[in-house]
């Protein structure tokens, strides 16, 4: 019996088994839910064994006064001890289901409607930490063999919709344990059904506030408008430098190391069937599209830094008029990073910008919420990518096209702390409304991605 034979004789009860872990209402944003994330990592250390990892743990998070919620890890020694040893990334926390009113059945009593999966964690992420385990005994059966070519270690976190609060400290307690070659990561979505991809880079963040003082109270603008400082317009001509003429941030080294597209990606990242008008109206019925010169919307969302404005407040906003220089301003921002940027050097980037543009008369005082997210990318050319493409395009029968994402996650810290290459191996789909009421997946996508893990073991060692 060959892998795909073994999928589609097994498909039913892979199915079954899901709809039985989509059951669990395993939020870890909801305090009263705590109990369920932990029944949901009890049940993942159920089926891992009985799929046959002889080391299947659960580990704690987070300290005796501060407990975290539990993560799984499970290892499957290959049969050669010199073979390299892959991670799989994933997480079996959900996100919160209001507005409860919106979904068309019960978003913990999963249903089958024809060819998907209704029910809240069905792609993001249960349904692809699933297919692995389903891969791997196809790999087994149709080599016929009792350990997969390479040692498997299974990392499923129990807080990523949480922000992974005591994932990276995991990571470092644990760092001994997950040491590996690359890491495999099922919580992405490829370009769509018909169109296979791998993502192969998540861009990073970091967040500010900035905060302007002037006078010590609001002044009367007839007595005192232009003659003393307004922190409203030096917040607003702070924030309108940010940008050059050509849409390019303006902060001192900011472009410093960023890792450029190259001509190979961005052909493969053209070849994409992208309707832009199409995608203006999911961006909030948007009216054009905006960004630094020189490359495309998916360019820009994927591959490229930013630095948006998102708000800013000060003065008068009540109902009325109100003439007054008012005493102080403030904005919030982000930017989103790239490969080859550092939050920290960013971070001081923009306090050195402030500081450097704050007028005489006027007090800033910026601040950073945390440390930031670091951006992960894996190029194109190397040898994990290279590797889950062929695995991919056996699986599905035709060329396998790259993309990236523009948010950010715990990848970073997989990558940064294991030092080891990340591999993006997923099948969820944009319109599978992960995060929101009805969330589904397509059966025949996660069959395909169980396929496509079966062969990725194997095109590891080729």
């Amino acid at each position: 019996m060959d892998v795909r034979e073994y999928i589609e004789a097994n498909a039913s009860g892979f199915f079954t088994t899901l709809k039985e872990w989509l059951a669990i209402p395993s939020i870890s944003g909801d305090p009263a839910r705590r109990g369920d994330v932990r029944r949901s990592a009890e049940w993942l250390q159920a089926h891992l064994r009985e799929t046959g990892f002889p080391v299947v743990e659960i580990w704690e998070t987070g300290t005796q006064d501060a407990p975290g919620l539990p993560a799984v890890f499970a290892e499957w020694p290959a049969a050669d001890p010199a073979a390299p040893t892959v991670v799989v990334y994933g997480h079996h926390d959900v996100q919160p289901v209001e507005p409860l009113a919106e979904w068309e059945t019960a978003p913990f009593e999963p249903v089958e409607r024809g060819d998907q999966i209704v029910g809240r964690g069905a792609s993001d992420d249960k349904g692809q930490v699933l297919f692995h385990t389903l891969g791997l005994k196809a790999n087994l059966a149709a080599s016929g063999t009792t350990a997969p070519p390479v040692t498997i270690k299974m990392l499923v976190e129990g807080e990523e919709e949480s922000g992974s609060p005591h994932f990276a400290q995991l990571l470092r307690d644990r760092r001994d344990r997950l040491a590996c070659d690359a890491v495999v990561i099922s919580d992405t979505t490829m370009w769509a059904a018909d169109v296979p991809s791998l993502c192969t880079g998540m861009r990073g963040l970091t967040e500010a506030e900035v905060s302007l003082y002037g006078p010590s109270s609001d002044l009367h603008s007839g007595s005192f408008g232009g003659a003393v400082p307004n922190p409203l317009h030096a917040m607003t001509s702070l924030l309108a430098g940010l940008h050059d003429e050509r849409n390019r941030v303006t902060l001192k080294g900011f472009y410093d190391g960023v890792v450029e597209l190259t001509d190979e990606e961005r052909e493969l990242f053209a070849r994409l069937p992208f309707d832009e008008a199409a995608w203006l109206e999911t961006a909030g019925e948007s009216r054009a599209a905006f960004g630094e010169e020189g490359f495309t919307t998916l360019e820009r969302v994927w591959a490229r830094p930013t630095a948006e404005i998102n708000g800013m407040w000060g003065g008068h906003t009540g109902p009325g008029g109100k003439t007054i220089v008012p005493r102080e301003a403030h904005a919030k921002l982000s930017f989103r990073l790239v490969a080859g940027q550092d939050p920290k050097a960013v971070q001081e980037a923009f306090a050195a910008y402030v500081e450097e543009h704050t007028p005489p008369g006027v007090e800033a005082r910026v601040r950073f919420p945390s440390g930031g997210v670091r951006p992960c990318f894996s190029p194109i050319d190397s040898a994990g990518v290279r590797a889950a493409r062929r695995a991919m395009e056996r699986a599905f029968g035709t060329e396998v096209l790259f993309t990236r994402e523009g948010g950010s996650g715990p990848e970073a810290d997989l990558a940064d702390v294991l030092e080891a290459p990340l591999v993006f191996i997923a099948v969820g789909l944009d319109e599978d409304r992960i995060h929101a009421p009805n969330e589904k997946v397509d059966k025949p996508l996660l069959l395909k991605g169980a396929e496509a893990a079966a062969y990725l073991w194997h095109e590891f060692v080729s």
